[in-house]
Protein backbone atom coordinates (compact mmCIF):
# COMPACT_ATOMS: atom_id res chain seq x y z
CA UNK A 1 0.00 0.00 0.00
CA UNK A 2 1.19 3.44 -1.30
CA UNK A 3 0.76 6.14 1.59
CA UNK A 4 -0.16 8.28 -0.46
CA UNK A 5 -3.22 6.20 -1.69
CA UNK A 6 -4.67 5.19 1.72
CA UNK A 7 -8.13 6.65 2.91
CA UNK A 8 -6.38 8.80 5.77
CA UNK A 9 -5.42 11.30 8.01
CA UNK A 10 -3.28 12.46 10.74
CA UNK A 11 -3.49 15.28 13.06
CA UNK A 12 -0.63 17.10 15.14
CA UNK A 13 -3.43 18.03 17.76
CA UNK A 14 -5.43 15.98 20.16
CA UNK A 15 -9.11 16.43 20.16
CA UNK A 16 -10.06 18.39 24.05
CA UNK A 17 -12.20 15.47 24.61
CA UNK A 18 -9.53 12.70 24.81
CA UNK A 19 -9.14 11.29 27.85
CA UNK A 20 -6.86 8.05 28.06
CA UNK A 21 -3.29 7.98 25.71
CA UNK A 22 -4.49 5.44 23.53
CA UNK A 23 -7.66 7.51 22.33
CA UNK A 24 -5.64 10.39 21.54
CA UNK A 25 -3.07 8.68 19.39
CA UNK A 26 -6.17 6.42 17.73
CA UNK A 27 -7.78 9.70 16.97
CA UNK A 28 -4.88 11.79 16.09
CA UNK A 29 -3.71 8.87 13.65
CA UNK A 30 -6.54 8.53 11.70
CA UNK A 31 -7.88 5.03 13.40
CA UNK A 32 -11.37 5.91 14.39
CA UNK A 33 -13.67 9.05 13.53
CA UNK A 34 -16.51 9.35 15.79
CA UNK A 35 -19.96 8.89 14.11
CA UNK A 36 -21.71 9.71 17.70
CA UNK A 37 -21.50 9.23 21.53
CA UNK A 38 -20.08 6.23 21.84
CA UNK A 39 -20.22 4.98 17.73
CA UNK A 40 -17.11 5.48 15.66
CA UNK A 41 -16.17 4.78 12.01
CA UNK A 42 -13.02 2.45 11.91
CA UNK A 43 -10.55 3.67 9.19
CA UNK A 44 -8.51 1.01 7.28
CA UNK A 45 -5.69 0.84 9.20
CA UNK A 46 -8.04 0.11 12.31
CA UNK A 47 -10.10 -2.47 10.12
CA UNK A 48 -6.01 -4.27 9.52
CA UNK A 49 -5.79 -4.27 12.71
CA UNK A 50 -8.97 -5.67 14.05
CA UNK A 51 -8.72 -8.33 11.09
CA UNK A 52 -5.85 -9.89 12.45
CA UNK A 53 -6.90 -10.00 15.94
CA UNK A 54 -10.30 -11.51 14.36
CA UNK A 55 -8.15 -14.16 12.75
CA UNK A 56 -6.55 -14.92 15.71
CA UNK A 57 -9.60 -15.59 17.60
CA UNK A 58 -10.73 -17.76 14.97
CA UNK A 59 -7.61 -19.89 15.23
CA UNK A 60 -7.86 -20.64 18.62
CA UNK A 61 -11.56 -20.99 18.81
CA UNK A 62 -11.20 -23.61 16.13
CA UNK A 63 -8.66 -25.21 17.77
CA UNK A 64 -10.54 -25.87 20.41
CA UNK A 65 -13.34 -27.44 18.65
CA UNK A 66 -15.64 -24.01 18.09
CA UNK A 67 -17.55 -23.89 15.09
CA UNK A 68 -18.21 -20.49 13.72
CA UNK A 69 -21.70 -19.01 13.23
CA UNK A 70 -23.61 -15.71 13.22
CA UNK A 71 -26.64 -14.59 14.87
CA UNK A 72 -28.79 -11.83 14.42
CA UNK A 73 -28.48 -8.24 15.62
CA UNK A 74 -32.03 -7.41 16.04
CA UNK A 75 -34.07 -10.13 17.25
CA UNK A 76 -37.57 -9.99 18.93
CA UNK A 77 -38.44 -9.55 21.94
CA UNK A 78 -40.15 -13.11 22.61
CA UNK A 79 -36.45 -14.32 22.71
CA UNK A 80 -35.70 -12.21 25.57
CA UNK A 81 -38.75 -12.66 27.31
CA UNK A 82 -38.87 -16.56 27.50
CA UNK A 83 -35.02 -16.13 29.48
CA UNK A 84 -36.85 -13.05 31.94
CA UNK A 85 -34.09 -11.10 30.80
CA UNK A 86 -36.37 -8.45 28.74
CA UNK A 87 -37.65 -7.10 32.22
CA UNK A 88 -34.36 -7.74 34.27
CA UNK A 89 -32.14 -5.59 32.07
CA UNK A 90 -32.50 -2.06 32.19
CA UNK A 91 -31.90 0.83 29.96
CA UNK A 92 -28.50 -0.51 28.53
CA UNK A 93 -30.90 -2.53 26.10
CA UNK A 94 -32.44 -0.82 23.17
CA UNK A 95 -35.71 -1.94 22.72
CA UNK A 96 -38.13 -0.70 19.74
CA UNK A 97 -40.90 -1.55 17.61
CA UNK A 98 -40.95 -2.49 13.92
CA UNK A 99 -42.73 -1.62 11.61
CA UNK A 100 -45.91 -4.34 12.59
CA UNK A 101 -45.49 -3.36 16.08
CA UNK A 102 -43.61 -6.27 17.10
CA UNK A 103 -41.00 -5.47 20.37
CA UNK A 104 -37.85 -5.87 19.02
CA UNK A 105 -34.22 -5.74 20.50
CA UNK A 106 -30.42 -5.20 19.47
CA UNK A 107 -28.31 -8.05 20.87
CA UNK A 108 -25.71 -6.58 23.31
CA UNK A 109 -25.23 -10.70 23.94
CA UNK A 110 -26.69 -13.38 22.56
CA UNK A 111 -26.88 -16.19 25.06
CA UNK A 112 -30.83 -16.43 23.86
CA UNK A 113 -29.78 -16.42 20.22
CA UNK A 114 -27.48 -18.89 21.04
CA UNK A 115 -30.26 -21.32 23.09
CA UNK A 116 -33.11 -20.71 20.40
CA UNK A 117 -30.21 -22.00 17.43
CA UNK A 118 -29.12 -24.86 19.54
CA UNK A 119 -32.33 -26.40 21.23
CA UNK A 120 -33.37 -27.77 17.71
CA UNK A 121 -30.44 -29.42 16.60
CA UNK A 122 -28.91 -30.95 19.84
CA UNK A 123 -31.58 -33.26 21.51
CA UNK A 124 -29.45 -36.59 22.37
CA UNK A 125 -26.92 -36.56 24.48
CA UNK A 126 -24.68 -38.37 21.97
CA UNK A 127 -24.25 -34.47 20.04
CA UNK A 128 -22.59 -33.24 23.20
CA UNK A 129 -20.57 -31.44 24.23
CA UNK A 130 -19.91 -28.82 21.34
CA UNK A 131 -19.03 -25.15 21.10
CA UNK A 132 -20.18 -22.77 18.82
CA UNK A 133 -18.88 -18.81 18.89
CA UNK A 134 -19.11 -15.16 16.88
CA UNK A 135 -17.54 -12.39 15.88
CA UNK A 136 -20.56 -9.92 15.48
CA UNK A 137 -21.70 -6.19 15.79
CA UNK A 138 -23.44 -5.85 19.00
CA UNK A 139 -25.33 -2.62 20.56
CA UNK A 140 -25.14 -1.90 24.85
CA UNK A 141 -26.90 1.66 25.32
CA UNK A 142 -23.87 2.53 27.45
CA UNK A 143 -24.38 5.08 29.57
CA UNK A 144 -20.68 6.06 30.31
CA UNK A 145 -19.06 5.75 27.32
CA UNK A 146 -15.08 6.83 27.18
CA UNK A 147 -11.79 6.30 25.90
CA UNK A 148 -12.41 5.61 22.55
CA UNK A 149 -13.02 2.17 21.63
CA UNK A 150 -12.64 1.21 25.16
CA UNK A 151 -15.98 2.21 26.11
CA UNK A 152 -18.87 2.26 23.66
CA UNK A 153 -21.65 1.60 22.82
CA UNK A 154 -21.67 -0.23 19.15
CA UNK A 155 -19.01 -2.62 19.09
CA UNK A 156 -17.65 -5.92 17.48
CA UNK A 157 -17.52 -8.88 19.82
CA UNK A 158 -16.50 -12.93 19.99
CA UNK A 159 -19.22 -14.29 21.65
CA UNK A 160 -19.12 -18.29 22.35
CA UNK A 161 -21.44 -20.70 23.99
CA UNK A 162 -20.66 -23.99 25.19
CA UNK A 163 -23.17 -26.92 25.83
CA UNK A 164 -22.35 -29.91 28.34
CA UNK A 165 -24.57 -32.52 30.24
CA UNK A 166 -22.70 -32.42 33.16
CA UNK A 167 -20.98 -30.03 35.63
CA UNK A 168 -17.84 -32.12 35.29
CA UNK A 169 -17.41 -31.50 31.29
CA UNK A 170 -18.03 -27.77 31.72
CA UNK A 171 -15.56 -27.47 34.48
CA UNK A 172 -13.31 -29.23 32.16
CA UNK A 173 -14.05 -27.74 28.65
CA UNK A 174 -13.85 -24.25 31.11
CA UNK A 175 -9.99 -24.92 31.88
CA UNK A 176 -9.52 -25.35 28.20
CA UNK A 177 -11.20 -21.68 27.03
CA UNK A 178 -9.18 -20.35 30.09
CA UNK A 179 -5.79 -21.15 28.18
CA UNK A 180 -7.02 -20.35 24.43
CA UNK A 181 -7.83 -16.68 25.69
CA UNK A 182 -3.69 -17.24 27.59
CA UNK A 183 -2.72 -17.73 24.40
CA UNK A 184 -5.24 -15.22 22.34
CA UNK A 185 -3.74 -12.25 24.17
CA UNK A 186 -0.03 -13.76 23.99
CA UNK A 187 -0.25 -13.89 20.56
CA UNK A 188 -1.63 -10.45 20.17
CA UNK A 189 1.55 -8.84 22.09
CA UNK A 190 -0.06 -8.28 25.10
CA UNK A 191 0.97 -10.61 27.96
CA UNK A 192 0.19 -7.22 30.38
CA UNK A 193 -2.86 -9.51 30.47
CA UNK A 194 -4.12 -11.44 33.26
CA UNK A 195 -7.22 -13.37 34.58
CA UNK A 196 -8.98 -12.71 37.67
CA UNK A 197 -11.86 -13.99 39.23
CA UNK A 198 -14.77 -11.89 38.49
CA UNK A 199 -18.69 -11.23 39.58
CA UNK A 200 -20.76 -12.91 36.91
CA UNK A 201 -23.28 -10.12 36.79
CA UNK A 202 -26.66 -9.64 34.94
CA UNK A 203 -25.03 -13.06 32.59
CA UNK A 204 -25.71 -15.51 35.93
CA UNK A 205 -23.83 -18.45 36.79
CA UNK A 206 -21.42 -18.89 39.29
CA UNK A 207 -17.94 -19.12 38.26
CA UNK A 208 -16.46 -16.23 36.15
CA UNK A 209 -13.64 -14.70 35.20
CA UNK A 210 -12.25 -11.25 33.63
CA UNK A 211 -9.35 -11.02 31.58
CA UNK A 212 -7.76 -7.40 32.41
CA UNK A 213 -4.93 -5.53 30.79
CA UNK A 214 -3.28 -4.15 33.67
CA UNK A 215 -3.03 0.06 33.05
CA UNK A 216 -3.14 3.18 35.32
CA UNK A 217 -6.10 4.21 33.33
CA UNK A 218 -8.42 1.34 33.50
CA UNK A 219 -11.85 1.56 34.45
CA UNK A 220 -11.94 -1.54 37.00
CA UNK A 221 -9.89 -2.05 40.18
CA UNK A 222 -8.12 -5.13 40.74
CA UNK A 223 -7.30 -6.95 44.11
CA UNK A 224 -4.11 -9.01 44.31
CA UNK A 225 -1.40 -10.29 46.04
CA UNK A 226 2.19 -10.41 45.08
CA UNK A 227 2.55 -13.23 48.22
CA UNK A 228 0.40 -16.05 46.30
CA UNK A 229 -1.10 -14.55 43.44
CA UNK A 230 -4.57 -14.09 44.35
CA UNK A 231 -5.98 -12.06 41.64
CA UNK A 232 -9.61 -11.35 41.58
CA UNK A 233 -11.80 -7.75 40.30
CA UNK A 234 -13.05 -5.74 43.37
CA UNK A 235 -16.70 -6.61 42.48
CA UNK A 236 -16.01 -10.16 43.75
CA UNK A 237 -12.88 -10.07 45.83
CA UNK A 238 -14.00 -10.71 50.00
CA UNK A 239 -13.00 -7.70 52.09
CA UNK A 240 -11.13 -9.60 54.93
CA UNK A 241 -9.36 -7.09 57.28
CA UNK A 242 -7.15 -7.58 60.81
CA UNK A 243 -8.73 -7.27 63.68
CA UNK A 244 -7.73 -3.01 64.72
CA UNK A 245 -5.40 -3.24 67.66
CA UNK A 246 -6.82 -0.21 69.04
CA UNK A 247 -10.35 -1.41 69.42
CA UNK A 248 -11.97 -1.07 73.23
CA UNK A 249 -13.27 -3.27 75.58
CA UNK A 250 -17.53 -2.59 75.93
CA UNK A 251 -18.77 0.66 77.26
CA UNK A 252 -22.22 1.86 78.55
CA UNK A 253 -24.08 3.15 75.53
CA UNK A 254 -24.04 6.57 75.48
CA UNK A 255 -26.05 9.38 73.35
CA UNK A 256 -23.44 12.71 72.44
CA UNK A 257 -24.62 16.02 71.10
CA UNK A 258 -22.61 16.43 67.78
CA UNK A 259 -24.25 19.63 66.44
CA UNK A 260 -23.81 19.61 61.93
CA UNK A 261 -21.68 16.70 62.39
CA UNK A 262 -22.53 14.55 59.53
CA UNK A 263 -19.57 12.71 57.57
CA UNK A 264 -17.41 9.98 59.15
CA UNK A 265 -14.34 12.52 58.95
CA UNK A 266 -15.93 15.41 61.16
CA UNK A 267 -16.94 12.84 63.66
CA UNK A 268 -13.42 11.12 64.12
CA UNK A 269 -12.15 14.51 64.20
CA UNK A 270 -14.69 15.63 67.27
CA UNK A 271 -14.43 12.53 69.23
CA UNK A 272 -10.72 12.14 68.44
CA UNK A 273 -10.99 8.39 67.14
CA UNK A 274 -10.24 6.28 64.48
CA UNK A 275 -12.77 5.69 61.40
CA UNK A 276 -12.77 1.98 62.57
CA UNK A 277 -14.66 2.69 65.46
CA UNK A 278 -17.65 4.38 63.48
CA UNK A 279 -20.29 2.31 62.20
CA UNK A 280 -21.36 4.10 59.18
CA UNK A 281 -24.69 3.90 57.27
CA UNK A 282 -25.03 3.74 53.69
CA UNK A 283 -28.64 4.30 52.30
CA UNK A 284 -29.90 3.23 49.46
CA UNK A 285 -33.26 2.02 47.85
CA UNK A 286 -34.51 -1.03 46.18
CA UNK A 287 -35.30 0.03 42.36
CA UNK A 288 -38.36 -1.71 42.05
CA UNK A 289 -40.20 -0.67 45.24
CA UNK A 290 -38.31 2.02 46.63
CA UNK A 291 -37.66 0.30 49.96
CA UNK A 292 -35.14 1.44 51.64
CA UNK A 293 -31.53 -0.44 52.47
CA UNK A 294 -29.66 0.56 54.83
CA UNK A 295 -25.63 -1.12 54.61
CA UNK A 296 -23.76 -0.34 57.65
CA UNK A 297 -20.12 -1.19 57.67
CA UNK A 298 -16.90 0.45 59.55
CA UNK A 299 -16.13 3.83 58.74
CA UNK A 300 -13.22 3.40 57.18
CA UNK A 301 -14.41 0.93 54.35
CA UNK A 302 -16.88 1.58 51.30
CA UNK A 303 -20.02 -0.18 50.01
CA UNK A 304 -19.13 -2.92 47.55
CA UNK A 305 -22.74 -2.45 45.30
CA UNK A 306 -22.60 -5.30 43.88
CA UNK A 307 -21.98 -7.67 46.66
CA UNK A 308 -25.06 -5.51 47.93
CA UNK A 309 -27.29 -6.31 45.08
CA UNK A 310 -26.16 -9.74 45.16
CA UNK A 311 -27.15 -10.08 48.61
CA UNK A 312 -30.18 -8.49 48.69
CA UNK A 313 -31.49 -10.39 45.47
CA UNK A 314 -32.36 -6.38 43.95
CA UNK A 315 -31.28 -3.86 42.06
CA UNK A 316 -30.45 -0.37 43.94
CA UNK A 317 -29.54 2.74 43.55
CA UNK A 318 -28.48 5.58 45.99
CA UNK A 319 -31.31 6.68 48.09
CA UNK A 320 -33.45 10.07 48.46
CA UNK A 321 -33.78 10.72 51.76
CA UNK A 322 -37.21 12.58 52.63
CA UNK A 323 -39.28 13.74 55.45
CA UNK A 324 -41.60 11.01 55.39
CA UNK A 325 -38.76 8.23 55.48
CA UNK A 326 -38.24 8.70 59.31
CA UNK A 327 -34.41 8.82 58.47
CA UNK A 328 -32.40 11.54 60.01
CA UNK A 329 -29.62 12.84 57.37
CA UNK A 330 -26.16 12.03 58.74
CA UNK A 331 -27.28 10.89 61.85
CA UNK A 332 -28.29 7.15 60.83
CA UNK A 333 -27.29 4.43 62.94
CA UNK A 334 -28.53 0.98 63.54
CA UNK A 335 -31.00 1.89 67.09
CA UNK A 336 -34.07 3.34 66.51
CA UNK A 337 -34.39 2.78 62.74
CA UNK A 338 -38.17 2.66 60.91
CA UNK A 339 -39.75 -0.61 60.68
CA UNK A 340 -39.69 -0.48 57.43
CA UNK A 341 -36.36 -0.21 56.20
CA UNK A 342 -34.15 -2.94 55.20
CA UNK A 343 -30.72 -3.34 57.17
CA UNK A 344 -27.86 -4.98 56.12
CA UNK A 345 -24.49 -5.60 58.53
CA UNK A 346 -21.27 -6.14 57.27
CA UNK A 347 -18.42 -8.52 58.55
CA UNK A 348 -16.33 -5.67 59.40
CA UNK A 349 -18.37 -4.76 62.44
CA UNK A 350 -18.76 -8.13 63.55
CA UNK A 351 -16.51 -8.91 67.18
CA UNK A 352 -16.37 -4.95 67.64
CA UNK A 353 -17.67 -3.81 71.23
CA UNK A 354 -17.55 0.05 70.60
CA UNK A 355 -18.25 1.79 67.96
CA UNK A 356 -19.57 5.40 66.98
CA UNK A 357 -22.81 5.60 65.44
CA UNK A 358 -25.77 7.95 64.83
CA UNK A 359 -28.82 8.04 67.18
CA UNK A 360 -31.49 8.48 64.72
CA UNK A 361 -31.81 11.85 65.60
CA UNK A 362 -30.78 15.38 64.48
CA UNK A 363 -27.31 16.48 65.82
CA UNK A 364 -27.08 12.97 67.94
CA UNK A 365 -24.70 10.30 67.95
CA UNK A 366 -23.60 7.05 70.06
CA UNK A 367 -21.00 6.26 71.74
CA UNK A 368 -20.10 2.70 73.00
CA UNK A 369 -22.39 1.01 70.77
CA UNK A 370 -22.40 -2.45 70.96
CA UNK A 371 -24.81 -4.43 68.32
CA UNK A 372 -25.05 -7.57 69.94
CA UNK A 373 -26.12 -5.76 73.49
CA UNK A 374 -28.09 -2.60 71.47
CA UNK A 375 -29.63 -4.31 68.72
CA UNK A 376 -29.17 -8.18 69.26
CA UNK A 377 -28.17 -10.62 67.18
CA UNK A 378 -27.88 -10.01 63.68
CA UNK A 379 -26.67 -11.65 60.56
CA UNK A 380 -23.19 -10.62 59.18
CA UNK A 381 -22.22 -10.46 55.51
CA UNK A 382 -19.19 -9.36 52.79
CA UNK A 383 -20.73 -5.48 51.44
CA UNK A 384 -17.18 -3.85 51.44
CA UNK A 385 -14.45 -3.09 49.38
CA UNK A 386 -11.02 -5.06 49.28
CA UNK A 387 -8.84 -2.58 50.39
CA UNK A 388 -5.09 -2.00 50.43
CA UNK A 389 -3.38 -4.43 53.34
CA UNK A 390 -6.52 -6.17 53.94
CA UNK A 391 -6.17 -10.34 54.46
CA UNK A 392 -5.40 -12.42 50.97
CA UNK A 393 -8.05 -14.58 51.48
CA UNK A 394 -5.79 -17.44 49.26
CA UNK A 395 -3.10 -17.23 51.31
CA UNK A 396 -3.64 -15.58 54.66
CA UNK A 397 -1.24 -12.42 54.71
CA UNK A 398 -1.98 -8.97 55.14
CA UNK A 399 -0.96 -8.52 51.77
CA UNK A 400 -3.62 -7.22 49.57
CA UNK A 401 -2.51 -4.55 46.84
CA UNK A 402 -4.93 -2.84 44.49
CA UNK A 403 -4.27 -1.91 40.79
CA UNK A 404 -6.55 -0.89 38.10
CA UNK A 405 -7.11 -2.80 34.76
CA UNK A 406 -9.34 -2.79 31.36
CA UNK A 407 -11.34 -5.94 30.99
CA UNK A 408 -10.58 -6.99 27.64
CA UNK A 409 -12.52 -10.55 28.07
CA UNK A 410 -14.34 -13.00 29.88
CA UNK A 411 -15.27 -16.43 30.38
CA UNK A 412 -18.53 -17.86 32.83
CA UNK A 413 -19.86 -21.11 33.90
CA UNK A 414 -23.29 -20.05 33.12
CA UNK A 415 -25.10 -23.25 34.53
CA UNK A 416 -28.73 -24.02 33.21
CA UNK A 417 -29.93 -20.14 33.65
CA UNK A 418 -30.61 -20.07 29.84
CA UNK A 419 -31.56 -23.45 29.16
CA UNK A 420 -33.86 -23.98 31.75
CA UNK A 421 -35.67 -20.77 31.12
CA UNK A 422 -35.99 -21.40 27.81
CA UNK A 423 -36.72 -25.35 27.65
CA UNK A 424 -33.94 -26.23 26.26
CA UNK A 425 -33.72 -30.39 26.81
CA UNK A 426 -32.15 -33.24 25.44
CA UNK A 427 -32.60 -37.03 25.91
CA UNK A 428 -29.59 -38.30 28.35
CA UNK A 429 -28.15 -42.12 28.19
CA UNK A 430 -30.68 -42.97 30.92
CA UNK A 431 -33.55 -41.71 29.14
CA UNK A 432 -34.77 -38.71 31.03
CA UNK A 433 -34.73 -35.72 29.65
CA UNK A 434 -32.36 -32.47 31.27
CA UNK A 435 -31.42 -28.99 30.31
CA UNK A 436 -27.85 -28.36 28.95
CA UNK A 437 -25.11 -26.84 30.87
CA UNK A 438 -23.75 -23.87 29.49
CA UNK A 439 -20.72 -21.93 29.65
CA UNK A 440 -20.28 -18.38 27.32
CA UNK A 441 -17.00 -16.92 26.52
CA UNK A 442 -16.71 -12.98 25.31
CA UNK A 443 -13.85 -10.80 23.54
CA UNK A 444 -14.40 -7.63 22.37
CA UNK A 445 -12.57 -7.16 19.18
CA UNK A 446 -11.89 -3.12 19.31
CA UNK A 447 -11.12 -2.71 22.71
CA UNK A 448 -8.68 -5.34 22.74
CA UNK A 449 -6.99 -3.10 19.79
CA UNK A 450 -7.44 -0.26 21.57
CA UNK A 451 -5.88 -1.92 25.02
CA UNK A 452 -2.82 -3.30 22.98
CA UNK A 453 -2.53 0.68 21.94
CA UNK A 454 -2.64 1.67 26.00
CA UNK A 455 -0.28 -1.05 26.52
CA UNK A 456 2.51 -0.11 23.85
CA UNK A 457 2.87 3.13 23.15
CA UNK A 458 5.21 6.00 23.71
CA UNK A 459 4.29 9.19 23.21
CA UNK A 460 4.68 10.09 19.40
CA UNK A 461 2.14 7.28 18.85
CA UNK A 462 1.54 3.35 19.30
CA UNK A 463 4.08 0.51 18.79
CA UNK A 464 2.39 -2.30 17.20
CA UNK A 465 3.07 -6.24 17.60
CA UNK A 466 4.42 -7.52 14.75
CA UNK A 467 1.36 -10.23 14.85
CA UNK A 468 -1.49 -7.53 14.47
CA UNK A 469 0.19 -4.46 13.35
CA UNK A 470 -1.58 -2.85 10.00
CA UNK A 471 1.73 -3.90 8.52
CA UNK A 472 5.11 -5.11 8.87
CA UNK A 473 7.05 -2.56 7.38
CA UNK A 474 7.49 0.97 6.81
CA UNK A 475 9.25 2.44 3.76
CA UNK A 476 10.33 6.49 4.50
CA UNK A 477 11.23 7.65 1.08
CA UNK A 478 13.12 10.17 2.13
CA UNK A 479 13.38 12.87 -1.21
CA UNK A 480 11.37 10.51 -3.06
CA UNK A 481 11.38 12.51 -6.25
CA UNK A 482 15.20 11.82 -6.28
CA UNK A 483 15.59 9.09 -9.29
CA UNK A 484 17.92 6.32 -7.07
CA UNK A 485 15.94 6.77 -3.97
CA UNK A 486 12.78 5.93 -6.06
CA UNK A 487 14.51 3.27 -7.57
CA UNK A 488 15.69 1.48 -4.55
CA UNK A 489 12.39 1.75 -2.81
CA UNK A 490 10.43 0.66 -5.68
CA UNK A 491 12.26 -2.31 -5.65
CA UNK A 492 12.52 -3.16 -1.93
CA UNK A 493 8.51 -2.50 -1.88
CA UNK A 494 8.59 -5.39 -4.58
CA UNK A 495 10.77 -7.53 -3.70
CA UNK A 496 9.06 -7.65 -0.23
CA UNK A 497 5.68 -7.95 -1.13
CA UNK A 498 6.62 -11.12 -3.47
CA UNK A 499 8.33 -12.34 -0.25
CA UNK A 500 4.62 -12.01 1.79
CA UNK A 501 5.50 -9.42 3.46
CA UNK A 502 3.06 -6.35 4.23
CA UNK A 503 4.31 -3.17 3.55
CA UNK A 504 3.08 0.41 3.71
CA UNK A 505 5.15 2.70 1.88
CA UNK A 506 5.47 6.38 2.58
CA UNK A 507 6.70 8.35 -1.02
CA UNK A 508 4.98 11.50 -0.28
CA UNK A 509 6.97 14.52 -0.71
CA UNK A 510 6.95 15.77 2.45
CA UNK A 511 9.75 16.83 4.68
CA UNK A 512 11.29 14.55 7.01
CA UNK A 513 9.59 15.69 10.05
CA UNK A 514 6.20 15.09 9.10
CA UNK A 515 7.30 11.73 7.27
CA UNK A 516 8.53 10.48 10.32
CA UNK A 517 6.00 11.71 12.85
CA UNK A 518 3.21 10.24 10.51
CA UNK A 519 5.30 6.70 10.92
CA UNK A 520 5.23 7.09 14.59
CA UNK A 521 1.19 7.32 15.14
CA UNK A 522 1.35 4.25 12.52
CA UNK A 523 3.47 2.56 14.68
CA UNK A 524 4.81 -0.53 12.08
CA UNK A 525 7.25 -2.89 14.18
CA UNK A 526 9.96 -2.08 11.48
CA UNK A 527 10.93 1.14 8.94
CA UNK A 528 13.22 1.56 6.61
CA UNK A 529 14.74 4.58 5.76
CA UNK A 530 15.77 5.45 2.28
CA UNK A 531 17.66 8.65 1.76
CA UNK A 532 19.74 10.43 -0.90
CA UNK A 533 22.73 10.44 1.92
CA UNK A 534 22.18 7.04 3.06
CA UNK A 535 22.56 5.86 -0.55
CA UNK A 536 25.63 7.81 -0.85
CA UNK A 537 26.92 5.80 1.59
CA UNK A 538 25.90 2.84 -0.12
CA UNK A 539 22.96 2.12 2.68
CA UNK A 540 19.88 1.75 3.66
CA UNK A 541 18.50 2.54 7.59
CA UNK A 542 16.56 -0.19 9.32
CA UNK A 543 14.93 0.22 12.51
CA UNK A 544 12.04 -1.00 14.72
CA UNK A 545 9.48 0.88 16.42
CA UNK A 546 10.57 0.12 19.52
CA UNK A 547 14.10 1.54 19.22
CA UNK A 548 15.46 -1.86 20.22
CA UNK A 549 17.12 -2.50 16.84
CA UNK A 550 18.95 -0.13 14.20
CA UNK A 551 21.01 -1.47 11.66
CA UNK A 552 22.26 -0.04 8.23
CA UNK A 553 22.67 -2.64 5.26
CA UNK A 554 23.29 -2.36 1.50
CA UNK A 555 20.20 -2.09 -0.62
CA UNK A 556 20.95 -5.08 -1.99
CA UNK A 557 20.58 -6.79 1.62
CA UNK A 558 18.01 -4.93 3.10
CA UNK A 559 15.05 -7.72 1.62
CA UNK A 560 16.34 -10.23 3.34
CA UNK A 561 17.12 -8.32 6.20
CA UNK A 562 14.04 -7.28 6.83
CA UNK A 563 12.23 -10.58 5.82
CA UNK A 564 14.22 -12.36 8.22
CA UNK A 565 13.43 -9.79 10.95
CA UNK A 566 9.72 -9.88 10.30
CA UNK A 567 9.51 -14.18 10.64
CA UNK A 568 11.71 -14.18 13.42
CA UNK A 569 9.40 -11.55 15.34
CA UNK A 570 6.60 -13.66 14.60
CA UNK A 571 8.04 -16.66 15.48
CA UNK A 572 8.68 -15.04 19.15
CA UNK A 573 5.29 -14.30 19.35
CA UNK A 574 3.89 -17.84 18.29
CA UNK A 575 6.54 -19.68 20.76
CA UNK A 576 5.84 -17.22 23.57
CA UNK A 577 2.00 -18.19 23.36
CA UNK A 578 2.41 -21.66 23.86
Amino acid sequence: MKLKNLVSKRYKETPADCVIASQALMMRGGYIKSVGNGIFTLFPVTKRITAKIENIIRQEMDRIGGQEVLFPVAMPASLWQESGRFDSIGSELLRFKDRSGQDMVLGMTHEEAAVHFARDVADSYTQYPFMIYQIQTKFRDEPRCRGGLIRVREFTMKDAYSFHTSQKDLEDYYQVVYEAYNRIYRRCGVKEVVAVASDSGMMGGKVSHEYMLLTPVGEDTIVLCPECGYRANMEAAPCLLPVPEDRPAAAPLEKVDTPDVKTIEDLCALLKISPTLTCKAVVYQENLTDRYVIAFLRGDLDVNETKLRNAIKAEIHPAEITEESGLNAGFIGPKGLPANVRVVYDLSLKGGEWFATGANEKDKHYTGFNIARDVGEVGYIDIAKAMEGGVCPQCGKKSITLSRGIEVGNIFQLGTKYTQSMNMTFVDADGSLKNPIMGCYGIGVGRLAASVCEAHRDEYGPIWPMSIAPWQVHICSLRAEDPQVAEVSQKLYDDLTAAGIEVLWDDRSVSAGVMFSDADLFGIPLRVVISPKGLKNGTVEIASRDKTMQEKKAPEEACAFVVSAVHEELDRIEREAR
